[in-house]
């Protein structure tokens, strides 16, 4: 079983679906932060640089989804959940003129998940080129 570190529920899938046809293929930033600076952000592929220490947590709909280290450390043991709630959120997020906003929900993985993802091994690091 290949266990998810980042998932969408139905509605940010729709989403990021319409965002696509919008804007073109998509990326997913997760930050650390407060406010808006800990919001998942949206940007069009290519125009957030990736670094070498951001994580790589895996894709929604084909939108790679990234995480700074040092946020990933603090939420290693849970299922980043991308959700969409109605309000209009700051920042260069694409969503935002759409009159909604990314949200990061979470669900913490229990001890038979956490095993299996210390055997999935690390997340990798840096850019993912498809």
């Amino acid at each position: 079983m290949n266990l998810k570190r980042v998932d969408a529920t139905p509605l940010t899938r729709e989403w990021l679906a319409k965002l696509k046809l919008m804007h073109g293929p998509l990326l997913i930033h997760q930050s650390g932060g407060c406010c808006d600076g800990s919001s998942p952000m949206c940007y069009p592929e290519g125009e957030f640089k990736i670094g070498m220490r951001d994580v790589y947590l895996g894709e929604i709909e084909g939108t790679q989804v990234y995480i700074g280290e040092d946020q990933f450390e603090y939420w290693r043991h849970t299922q980043l959940v991308i959700d969409v709630v109605p309000g209009r959120g700051s920042g260069f997020s694409l969503e935002a003129p759409e009159g909604i906003r990314f949200l990061t929900r979470s669900h913490v993985f229990n001890e038979a998940e956490m095993k299996t993802l210390q055997d999935q091994g690390e997340p990798l690091r840096g850019p993912v080129y498809k």
